[in-house]
């Protein structure tokens, strides 16, 4: 009996994924709940396991968009492994064959040029043919009526290495041009569904919001002494380094307070407002940005906020986040400066109304009590809808995020 696995639901807003990737390949024996392949929607990477043990027959090609319901692949009865005896009887049976008529391995060539079977890959076989581009016609089988096993295909990538370089032989025929240094070739590559979601969401935000940015700058000294003074009894007793993500994150969740606009957002012709801050933190996943969210991060401590953090960073990075952990978040914080960037205008994350952009630290000359001095300082932007915040909440939240972070200790008395 086979069953046919077919793609899951995956959230009330997605209609259809992308196979990415095949974990197994057709005739692969597979357990139970073993994953099989992965599959991308526009806002996650999801993994498809195996529903019964048995052998995989590959329905979908990686790279296909399939839609929520759609047959990916069936699973029959049965392992591979009784299969790949198969494979091995033959050939046996083949040996047998030709010792009895005393005529060494011609008899397979022979009789395969009578059958359907010959030249004809097994699935397998057909796969590490197609991945090496290998031409079927130019490999001889040594399974059943000539087939071409998967061993033969094995054999068939490694004896290609030297024929590969024959072409370069002919002298007779006129060299070609020599490649021009800075050759002009073009690759094109499908958009997946992330990048698709990701474009499709910046351009609506810039055509739908009247998105303006205000700048100011923060002398870092303060929170580097204090984290140079206590990083190691802090990572000893909370086992995560104290970096400047908590700082920030602690920062903008009490300049919210000051300004709870900032933390709406509009609906319709309402404006809601929340009284609590789920933080978005921008994370560079190697299959786009991503922006998880720190929940309630207006009650949590540095050490809480760090460790989560690390968590969701990880997550984003081996693709591992769901998409509960990325739906919702009232503001966002973004850090081009792990980059380099000295200064940006980062875009809103709908449908949240403000962004800040975090950049990088450069010791500069600044005038300090009337003399000039040198300090680590940090442009930082915040970016946000002018329709629901006005100049003057845009601007007196960011001097109270500067305030905050350049005086730490206002972090912990709350003022």
């Amino acid at each position: 009996m086979s069953i046919e696995i077919k793609v899951p639901p995956v959230g009330e807003s997605i209609t259809e994924v992308v196979l990415s990737r095949w974990v197994k390949n057709d005739g692969d024996a597979v357990e139970m709940d073993e994953v099989i392949a992965e599959l991308e929607s526009d806002k996650a990477t999801f993994e498809l396991t195996a529903e019964q043990a048995g052998t995989l027959k590959v329905v979908a090609a990686e790279g296909d968009t399939l839609a929520i319901g759609a047959v990916v692949c069936s699973i029959e009865d049965g392992g591979a492994a009784p299969a790949k005896a198969k494979e091995e009887a033959p050939a046996a049976s083949e040996e047998k064959a030709a010792v009895a008529e005393d005529k060494s391995a011609a008899p397979v060539a022979e009789k395969g040029g009578d059958s359907y079977a010959t030249g004809t890959p097994s699935p397998s076989a057909g796969k590490i043919l197609a991945e090496k581009g290998v031409e079927t016609g130019s490999v001889k089988g040594t399974g059943v009526d000539g087939r071409i096993t998967k061993e033969d295909a094995l054999k068939a990538e490694k004896s290609e290495a030297k024929p590969a370089a024959a072409p370069a032989k002919p002298a007779s025929a006129p060299a070609p041009a020599p490649a021009v240094a800075g050759s002009r070739n073009e690759r094109r590559q499908k958009m997946s569904p992330l990048r698709k979601t990701v474009a499709k969401r910046l351009v609506t935000v810039k055509n739908e919001t009247a998105m303006l940015t205000t700048f100011n700058e923060v002398n870092m000294k303060p929170i580097m002494d204090l984290r140079g003074k206590y990083k190691d009894q802090f990572k000893e007793k909370y086992g995560v380094g104290l970096g400047f993500m908590s700082f920030f994150t602690k920062a903008v969740c009490e300049a919210l307070k000051d300004f709870p606009s900032v933390n709406a957002r509009i609906d319709g012709e309402e404006v809601v407002y929340n009284d609590f801050a789920d933080i978005s933190i921008a994370v560079s996943a190697p299959k786009g940005l991503v922006v998880p969210i720190i929940r309630n991060a207006e009650s949590m401590s540095l050490a809480q906020i760090e460790k989560a953090v690390i968590e969701l960073a990880t997550k984003a990075r081996d693709s591992k986040l769901t998409i509960e952990e990325m739906t919702g978040g009232t503001f966002t914080i973004t850090n081009g400066g792990v980059f380099g960037s000295m200064m940006s205008t980062p875009i809103i994350n709908a449908p949240q109304s403000a962004i800040l952009g975090m950049h990088n630290i450069i010791e500069r000359p600044i005038a300090e009590k009337g003399e000039v001095v040198v300090r680590p300082m940090m442009y930082v932007a915040l970016s946000y809808d002018h329709r629901i915040i006005d100049g003057r909440e845009s601007v007196g939240f960011l001097v109270r995020v500067k305030q905050l972070l350049e005086d730490p200790a206002r972090l912990l008395l709350g003022i």
